[in-house]
């Protein structure tokens, strides 16, 4: 019996360290990424405007962690640079959007109905240049800015800010997932945001295993995960390509084994979890995905291991849309992990592909 764990004992040092939200002391692999930004955010410091990026990966890469964690830097080094981060997936309209700047500049939401767009920004502006602050606005998840066809007025006003109130100064940091698709800026808005390109590649599995070897060394108390439990959870995570995979592997294994009352966590723990953490990457990319995709998706999930050209026949009857749109989609899906569409070597050439979901069926439609 000495072996169980009593009611107050738990295998946790510091169980923060699982949750997804939570920002790592120590950033490993995105050393790189940390310096184009800080190097961008410069020319603030001497009350010039900074220069614009873009942060382009697939999901789980560290974007908006290193995002955050230079505008922890920003705070602690000068009050010249208010920096603002804003979820578009939840405030995903123009006016959403410079709430959320109004709030955190002037220090109150303004009123949800009522004033104009214009009033608003005015007040924005006029604050920056009243108070001799420059702005850096982090657009997360700025795909939700094309998927409601705001984008282009969010960044337009932004970055013509200066000409309606001259000393105005605004900065943009996108964030992008890259999901395949490319997202194409109007060419005045293209024409005046020119960002710097920063990269987010899919961690290595090298990587993966020092990022997540450290989270459990800092986050289990002393031999509580084996080297072979670990081993798993990385083959797991690099099998899904999302960081987010193996983080929520840790917690709920461990959860597992505490549930067990063992002193350690055992591969049937890892393995038990995994049903579950697998469907936080499909949670979070089934969220960014637009109605053509879910459309798609949906036939995908009625039609286990469907070619692509009866695939495309049912697309086509169901939406109107060209092969080149399914295409495009089909390969968006394939690229977020969704699918696989292997060629079989029969057909046309041998160019036929055979589509398969990497999910159950039904897991896919309950989150349509």
């Amino acid at each position: 019996m000495k072996d169980l764990l009593s009611w107050d004992q738990t295998l946790f040092k510091d169980s923060e360290l699982f949750e997804l939200d939570h920002v790592p002391e120590h950033f490993l692999h995105r050393d790189a990424q940390l310096q184009s930004l800080l190097f961008s955010v410069r020319p603030a410091l001497s009350g010039g405007r900074p220069l614009n990026c873009l942060c382009v990966g697939p999901p789980g890469t560290g974007k908006t962690t290193a995002i955050i964690k230079v505008f922890e830097e920003i705070k602690k080094h000068t009050p010249k640079i208010i920096p603002v981060l804003v979820n578009c997936q939840a405030y995903s309209t123009r006016y959403a959007v410079f709430s959320q700047l109004f709030n955190k500049l002037i220090g109150y939401a303004p009123p949800s109905s009522g004033a104009s767009f214009k009033k608003v920004f005015g007040e924005v502006a006029k604050y920056l240049v009243d108070n001799e602050r420059v702005l850096v606005v982090a657009l997360d998840d700025m795909n939700y800015l094309f998927y409601e066809n705001e984008v282009n007025e969010v960044l337009y006003s932004l970055l013509r800010a200066h000409e309606t109130h001259p000393g105005a100064r605004i900065g943009v940091i996108a964030i992008l997932s890259d999901t395949g698709v490319p997202h194409i800026l109007d060419p005045k808005v293209e024409s005046v945001f020119l960002p710097e390109e920063i990269t987010f590649l899919q961690y290595g599995i090298g990587e993966v295993k020092d990022i997540l070897s450290n989270r459990a060394k800092l986050g289990f108390y002393p031999g509580v995960l084996g080297e072979n439990v670990l081993e798993r959870i990385i083959e797991h995570t690099a099998s899904l390509g999302d960081l987010r995979v193996g983080v929520d592997l840790l917690k709920r294994a461990g959860l597992n084994a505490e549930r067990r009352a063992s002193r350690t966590i055992a591969l049937e723990d890892v393995d038990k979890a995994y049903d579950s953490s697998r469907l936080v990457h499909l949670s979070y990319v089934m969220r960014t995905l637009k109605d053509d995709e879910k459309a798609l998706l949906g036939l995908i999930a009625d039609s286990p291991k469907i070619n692509s050209g009866d695939l495309y026949e049912k697309f086509h009857s169901q939406t109107s849309l060209g092969y080149t749109r399914f295409y495009e989609l089909l390969n968006k899906l394939g690229s977020v992990r969704l699918i696989d569409a292997d060629f079989t070597g029969k057909g046309l050439r041998g160019r036929s592909r055979v589509v398969t979901l990497r999910y159950k069926a039904d897991e896919i439609r309950t989150r349509l």
